[in-house]
């Protein structure tokens, strides 16, 4: 593993401004609190597991966590800045088979 000894940048520090939600996220994020289902949230700290399908080839594996990582807080009621681990995987699907799984559980230490 390489290792370098330099403060990660998070994404308030990138950009100059403020930052404001687009129609296209204000939609996702309306649509993704009423699919949700009810859950029980373990303790923290947290591991959280994704998995994305998307139909483009050109999709980054991360563009999709943050936001969707910021619903499932809003929705269950947790404080994401205690996830300790993160699993992300992609798979390519056909057009209008796109989906979003997940998986939080209490991170073993």
């Amino acid at each position: 593993m390489i290792r370098i000894d330099i403060k990660p940048l998070s994404v308030n520090e990138a950009w100059k401004g403020r930052r404001f939600k687009t129609d296209a996220y204000k939609n996702y994020q309306n649509t993704l609190l009423w699919l949700l289902p009810r859950l029980k949230i373990p303790k923290p700290p947290y591991e959280i597991h994704f998995k994305f399908g998307f139909s483009s080839t050109l999709s980054d594996w991360d563009n999709p966590v943050k936001p969707t990582q910021d619903v499932l807080s809003k929705k269950y009621g947790f404080d994401d800045k205690l996830i300790r681990k993160a699993i992300v995987e992609t798979e390519i699907v056909k057009r209008g088979k796109e989906y979003i799984e997940f998986a939080l559980k209490t991170l073993e230490i």
